[in-house]
């Protein structure tokens, strides 16, 4: 199997991130909502970016209209170095405690799109079961590779 290609990944607080971006949500539930707990939320950024992601309501309810700051990154780790596989319970500062919701999961599908000439690419990622569709220009999401796993952290910018 051929080595991974390294590439850079852009910083945030010091840490780093594979993607960012800031989201509008368009729409709640669009099929109709399926579980109790959960909702699906479709969201498109200032720079056309597609989002629908799948957020436990409980934990962290999204309004139509509202806006947050999401970002992918492969670590918690504000210098950017990978983390063990053992949970740290040093309470050392962390890229996490700058977001409201943070999720762990699984990229496992990755595809280009060509419609009416314009070229986009499909990230789908896994938190445990919550989903998530991610539609950019390939250029913004050329560092996430199928199975990579990342922290989603999202936080408030506005609430209607």
């Amino acid at each position: 199997m051929p080595p991974k290609k390294k590439t850079e990944a852009k910083a945030t607080s010091g840490g780093t991130t594979k993607y960012e971006d800031m989201f509008e949500v368009i729409d709640k539930d669009p099929d109709g909502k399926k579980f109790d707990r959960v909702s699906r939320y479709k969201c498109r950024s200032e720079f056309d970016a597609e989002l629908t992601i799948d957020i436990n309501v409980d934990v962290y309810p999204l309004a139509v209209g509202g806006k947050f700051s999401l970002a992918l990154a492969p670590t918690l780790s504000l210098d950017g170095t990978p983390e063990d596989d053992a949970f740290d319970q040093s309470g050392k500062a962390s890229l996490a405690d700058g977001y409201e919701y943070v999720m762990y999961g699984k990229c496992y599908k990755k595809v280009d799109e060509n419609a009416g000439g314009l070229t986009r690419s499909s990230v789908f990622i896994s938190f445990g079961g919550l989903l998530m569709n991610l539609k950019s220009d390939p250029k913004n999401v050329q560092d996430i590779e199928i199975d990579d796993r990342l922290y989603l952290l999202m936080r408030a910018v506005y609430a209607p």
